[in-house]
């Protein structure tokens, strides 16, 4: 099996030399189950597969994907919550040499039909619960093949090309895996909104997804995870943080991986106090709500050894009181689509240091330059955008040549993000270039909001920012200018929106303006808006 080996660059934001296996992700399943064949790798409320049901059951998902015509780098869709079915679905699909796609069950109609649109998805695995919605789709006659999962056997009325899961599994004939690339060959198109309002896929090799689980391992070398560690997974599978710091990472681990379908507060306490799991991924919203919960110490949160947050900023008060009140250890890091995603994270050690997202993981480089050309690295402690490079970045975007020249330059991908570095290499996110809000950990990007709002007969101008929120971290703004003559209340732009957009990126905040600020070409100043709603508090 071959090893590539990373070695840190002369810049600044040094990653040490880091070596990764040329493998795909089902070989690196196959190797952790000819190993480990009976540990557990899959909790799911009463249900457990071990290591060796978990591959005899993706084999089944190939075979059967191979009946249905799916072949190498045909594209199929997962929009499943997570549950049993996700991981099966995921590495079955990569078994047969086919791409991923990520669909957010969250998303509104509109937004599922343009990713299987974009995308060239034939075939779908979709919960049994949004299947009904599926239907209303005018894409879904496109849809050659729809497999329908739930959480227990259902009988469900399905049209002619569905079926349900354990009938889509029954007549599966066994096939050999499809020989892939792991370097060039894409594994996963994640989808992640654009400034242009357009979601983009970023194309996720073999190479990207095994090297960054492979170097979230590495940093954890300090506190291995090993026999008889758990992952409570409640972050979603189909978001890139979830993938591969909960579920790729515990495959590799050979880590017993606890999944719940949405984050209930009572539920995972309660989840903590049976199954004593020992690392928990998530973002600082489910850390605000544990962290409030009445006599949440008592449910044996200590068991936790790593408690690690991304996806959005960790307010470093939250990291103080929560590790105050259970007794847990809180490290934050950091990284994007585009990259696996984690690019950056806190040592676990005493020398992590609160407020920042870390040092760059194993056979990761890091800079930071001056945002108007990108070419010139800046000095210690200067703000600038971070720049990225190491073996997690992504091919580039899916069908998007211009946009994949933007982001990736000689071979560095461009974040987006506003930066500085310490003297100790540690990094420091200050602001976004890009407008866009994070709101309970999921990515919202302004020019989506304000579309729809532009779709409403009553609205002349509309702008969407992102403002504090105490709970959510951020939450979507609209500042609404009506036209002429015309009404419209809160309440009613509001069920507007949700009638076309996931529930997360629908304004909670509404305020009708006589008008708006603007540039003198007539460029509306959502930053100037921003900034007014939050000395407004």
């Amino acid at each position: 099996m071959a090893h590539v080996t990373v070695f840190d660059g002369l810049s600044y934001g040094k990653g040490k030399a880091f070596a990764y296996d040329r493998i795909s992700l089902p070989q690196m399943l196959d190797r952790t189950a000819d190993q480990y064949a009976d540990r557990t790798a899959v909790t799911f409320y009463q249900q457990r597969l071990t290591y060796g049901q978990l591959q005899e059951i993706t084999r089944k998902v190939a075979a059967a994907l191979y009946q249905s015509g799916v072949g190498k780098g045909d594209r199929v869709g997962i929009m499943l919550p997570n549950c049993p079915q996700y991981v099966a679905a995921f590495y079955g699909v990569l078994r047969r040499g086919a791409v991923v796609v990520q669909v957010n069950p969250l998303y509104a109609e509109r937004e599922i039909e343009h990713v299987l649109e974009d995308s060239g998805a034939e075939v779908l695995f979709v919960f049994a619960d949004l299947y009904a919605k599926l239907r209303r789709m005018a894409g879904y006659a496109n849809l050659k093949k729809v497999i329908v999962a739930s959480f227990a056997p259902a009988s469900l009325a399905l049209e002619q090309n569905a079926t349900g899961w354990e009938s889509f599994l029954d007549s599966a004939q066994p096939v050999p895996d499809e020989s892939v690339d792991p370097e060039e060959d894409v594994a996963v198109l994640q989808y992640t909104g654009g400034t242009t309002g357009r979601s983009k896929g970023a194309m996720l090799t073999h190479r990207n997804l095994v090297a960054n689980a492979q170097q979230g391992k590495e940093l954890g070398s300090e506190q291995p995870l090993t026999e008889g560690d758990k992952i409570l997974t409640v972050i979603p599978l189909f978001h890139v943080y979830g993938m591969t710091c909960a579920m790729n990472l515990g495959i590799l681990t050979a880590t017993n991986v606890i999944l719940l379908p949405r984050f209930d507060v009572r539920e995972v306490l309660e989840t903590i106090k049976e199954h004593r799991p020992t690392y928990f991924p998530g973002v600082p919203t489910m850390y605000v709500a544990l962290n409030s919960y009445p006599d949440a110490d008592q449910y044996g949160i200590d068991a936790i050894r790593i408690c690690n947050s991304g996806s959005a900023p960790l307010p470093v008060e939250l990291m103080h009181s929560f590790e105050q009140k259970t007794g847990a250890n809180m490290y934050e890091g950091y990284g994007l689509s585009e990259a696996s995603p984690t690019t950056h994270s806190n040592p676990r050690n005493s020398s992590k240091k609160p407020g920042s997202i870390g040092l760059p993981l194993p056979g990761t480089e890091a800079r930071i330059v001056d945002h108007t050309t990108g070419t010139r690295t800046l000095p210690i402690g200067e703000v600038g955008e971070l720049v990225i490079r190491g073996p997690q970045v992504m091919k580039g975007y899916w069908n998007m040549p211009a946009e994949t020249a933007n982001a990736l330059r000689d071979g560095w991908l461009y974040t987006g993000d506003m930066a500085r570095m310490d003297e100790d290499g540690f990094f420091y996110i200050v602001d976004r270039k890009k407008d866009m809000i994070i709101a309970s950990g999921y990515n919202v990007y302004p020019r989506e909001i304000e579309e729809v709002l532009y779709m409403h007969p009553a609205v002349l101008e509309a702008v969407a920012a992102g403002v504090p929120d105490e709970y959510r971290g951020e939450t979507v703004k609209a500042f609404i200018v009506l036209k002429p003559g015309q009404s419209a209340t809160p309440e009613e732009i509001e069920g507007f929106c949700r009638q076309h957009l996931a529930a997360f990126k629908v304004p909670r905040l509404i305020e009708f303006r006589e008008s708006l600020p603007k540039t003198a070409v007539g460029k509306i100043l959502r930053r100037v808006l921003a900034e007014e709603a939050k000395k407004q508090g």
